[in-house]
């Protein structure tokens, strides 16, 4: 687990990428013959040129956090509609488009949190200046949000679990 103030690793994230992908494989393989209905795109996208240079332009929009950026150098997106009732951590050139219309969101004593994914019943996710991830309580930019997870990592550590947890 990342400990509080620890950066969180790309390396770390990589393999992050290689065994979610390999277990998204996995469960996607039986998931017509267990659900009665084939998986939608379920995917870790890897970072790419464009994707990168999408990070550049949202570092130089916002003050985002930096394991927010570490995580982009490595991931493009993740689209997970099958696990669980949704997972989705956007690209950051949708996340810039957010934050130029939405603007980041307001969370108790934090002095910025960006929203940078989504489940799929719309409750939003956002990762504070603290390093903490934040889910909204409703499917709303302007709610409450409470604790998700003590940073990016655990954030990962949480959506790794529910997909090895699939059956």
């Amino acid at each position: 687990m990342n400990v509080s103030g620890e950066r969180l690793d790309s390396e770390w994230v990589r393999g992050w990428c290689e065994q979610t992908s390999a277990e998204l494989r996995a469960v996607m393989s039986s998931f017509l013959e267990t659900h009665g209905f084939p998986p939608g795109e379920n995917a870790v996208v890897l970072a790419t040129d464009a994707s990168s240079k999408a990070t550049d332009a949202l570092v130089d929009l916002t003050p985002i956090p930096s394991d927010l950026t570490t995580l982009y150098w490595v991931i493009c997106e993740v689209s997970m509609p099958d696990v669980e009732h949704g997972y989705f951590i956007h690209s950051a050139s949708t996340v810039a488009e957010h934050f130029r219309e939405y603007g980041s969101v307001q969370i108790d004593d934090e002095s910025l949190a960006i929203v940078f994914a989504s489940d799929g019943g719309g409750r939003l996710f956002a990762v504070a200046g603290s390093g903490q991830v934040w889910k909204s309580t409703t499917a709303s930019w302007f709610d409450d949000f409470a604790v998700a997870a003590a940073s990016i990592q655990e954030f990962l550590e949480q959506i790794g679990r529910r997909v090895a947890g699939q059956d």
